[in-house]
């Protein structure tokens, strides 16, 4: 059976929750070095999130960084109109994770998503992630929501051991935006 907890960082201190006071534009989860770096006794990370930024859209990503690396593809699925569409990335200099809510919907509305990092540790393999996430909204007008399922991969084989994530469009994370990163042994 599964065991889920709010991850912790190497000197064994909960490092997996953090919640916007005002606008910041970098979200960092662990370190490269030292006690701050996420514990490796886990097998896989889970990340849930709730987040909303302060650019005028409706729509726009939230970048991933493990460990200040590079080499990053993606594929996204994502529908905002009755037609869906899909994009790819390659060679990226970071990863995508998740929709996020721009100022330009609803103003009480999140984007929820939730990421998945299987054998995050592994110190010889490429690390891949999945996503699914989504931003309602109070119309039914395209291109006023949206759906948006992704999948990825870093070329690192290092262990991930820091998370930095920032919005598209050198936007801001806004107040309230929150962000909890769950450590699962046993699955």
């Amino acid at each position: 059976m599964a065991v889920f907890e709010v991850a912790k960082n190497v000197g064994g201190t909960t490092i997996g929750h953090h919640e916007c006071t005002g606008n910041d534009s970098l979200v960092t989860f662990g370190s490269t070095s030292g006690d701050s770096r996420i514990s490796q006794e886990y097998d896989h990370l889970m990340m849930t999130l709730s987040v909303r930024n302060d650019h005028s859209t409706v729509e726009s990503g939230v970048n991933v960084d493990f460990n200040n690396g590079t080499g990053y593809s993606y594929t996204r699925l994502q529908a905002m109109t009755p037609t869906p569409g899909s994009g790819r990335n390659g060679g990226a200099s970071y990863g995508q994770w998740s929709a996020c809510a721009g100022s330009s919907v609803l103003s009480s509305t999140f984007a929820a998503g939730v990421i998945w990092v299987p054998n995050y540790s592994n110190s010889t393999n490429k690390k891949s992630w999945i996503t699914r996430s989504v931003i309602p909204n109070d119309t039914t007008g395209n291109s006023d929501w949206a759906v948006q399922a992704e999948a990825g991969l870093w070329s690192g084989t290092d262990a991930i051991t820091e998370i930095d994530l920032t919005c598209a469009a050198s936007a801001n994370f806004v107040q309230y935006s929150n962000f909890t990163l769950f450590g699962i042994k046993g699955s």
